[in-house]
């Protein structure tokens, strides 16, 4: 049987190449130096207006929180310890925050929106002034803490004031339950 020629099918012309410009670079824009939104750490402190940092006592403490359970003994020794100190870090990182020693001298975190109550019940004696003492922290490179004091009402700003003005007492111990 003679064998079959097979059919060849044309090659196909290749196709000239077009020419590809490769896309423009955009140009680098500086990016917009914004505040970040803050952490979730910062948004549990503004939710509950005012926490203590580790104690125990009539608000909710961030330790506890972080740690997920009711911690026994010193937080530093916690398997969660550097979690706990990250946490606490923002907060008091924050300028939506104050540190005081406002719950039976033990640090006491308060959200921007509790500061006209805190005012309030200062300026009214409901709260002494020196329980209303901003506590700045500051870590030095040897480990020490170092607490810069800003007695009550040189930390109160204008609007802070001015919001103050605008609240009954009731309202104040009603929005600040300590």
């Amino acid at each position: 049987m003679p064998k079959k020629k097979r059919k060849t099918r044309p090659k196909p012309k290749a196709k000239a190449k077009a020419k590809v410009k490769a896309p423009k670079k955009a140009k680098a824009k500086p990016k917009a130096k914004r505040k970040p939104a803050g952490s979730k750490w910062v948004r549990l402190v503004e939710k509950h207006g005012v926490m203590l940092a580790s104690a125990r006592g009539v608000v909710p403490n961030v330790a506890e929180v972080v740690a997920g359970a009711p911690i026994i003994g010193g937080w530093w020794a916690h398997p969660k310890g550097k979690a706990i100190f990250a946490a606490l870090s923002e907060i008091d990182d924050s300028d939506d925050i104050r540190c005081f020693k406002l719950i039976d001298g033990k640090i006491t975190f308060a959200h921007r929106r509790v500061w006209p109550a805190l005012v309030r019940l200062g300026r009214d004696g409901a709260v002494a002034t020196d329980k209303l003492a901003a506590v700045q922290q500051e870590h030095m490179p040897t480990g020490e803490h170092r607490n810069f004091i800003t007695p009550f009402p040189d930390w109160v700003d204008d609007a802070t004031a001015n919001a103050a003005d605008k609240l009954t007492l009731a309202a104040a111990r009603k929005l600040v339950a300590i």
